[in-house]
């Protein structure tokens, strides 16, 4: 079974094989997680995501898909960028939000990846409620990580994110045994 990790702090600083990057679908860099991942990893990933446009995505990564480039100057060796559903209080996208763990975790294993670092995707300024962005993160990790991926890291910038996934993996756990 995949061991699930929480930690706090910055996504860009993590060793891993593969950091998710919450990105938007133009694959160009942004705010937020986003930015800081195309600032500290460099021109490199900006480069491999203008080929992604111009050879696969001219219209932009849709939401929910994910796609990986290199990693550039991350300690990572792979970024694998995800679009996240933007919360609406009147239409569920809880399945777009689940497809972002989802696809993000196929193009880990198709790159070989066995250590993958998450953020909370769409918890920030896609205005997804941080207690229901947990759920759904560690739900569909749980139950799709495949057993290719040993460690599958959620790193939260901040203490209010990490209580949030702390309380959602519990209540996983909890639910799980007393099934």
């Amino acid at each position: 079974m995949t061991k699930i990790t929480l930690v706090q702090g910055d996504i860009t600083e993590q060793q891993v094989d593969a950091v998710v990057n919450a990105a938007n679908s133009t694959l160009l860099g942004g705010g937020g997680v986003d930015g800081a991942i195309h600032r500290r990893g460099g021109p490199e990933i900006l480069a491999a995501c203008r080929r992604l446009r111009a050879d696969r995505y001219a219209d932009g990564l849709p939401t929910g898909a994910a796609v990986a480039t290199t990693a550039g100057r991350l300690p990572a060796d792979h970024v694998i960028h995800t679009v996240g559903p933007v919360w609406s209080p009147d239409e569920d996208r809880s399945d777009l939000l689940a497809s972002c763990y989802r696809e993000s975790l196929r193009v880990a294993v198709e790159i070989g990846a066995r250590t993958v670092a998450f953020p909370a995707v769409s918890a920030g300024v896609y205005g997804w409620p941080m207690d229901d962005a947990a759920r759904i993160a560690v739900r569909t990790v749980r139950e799709e990580a495949p057993e290719e991926l040993a460690e599958v890291r959620f790193v939260l910038f901040d203490e209010r994110a990490y209580r949030a996934f702390e309380a959602a993996l519990a209540a996983y756990n909890e639910g799980r045994a007393s099934a």
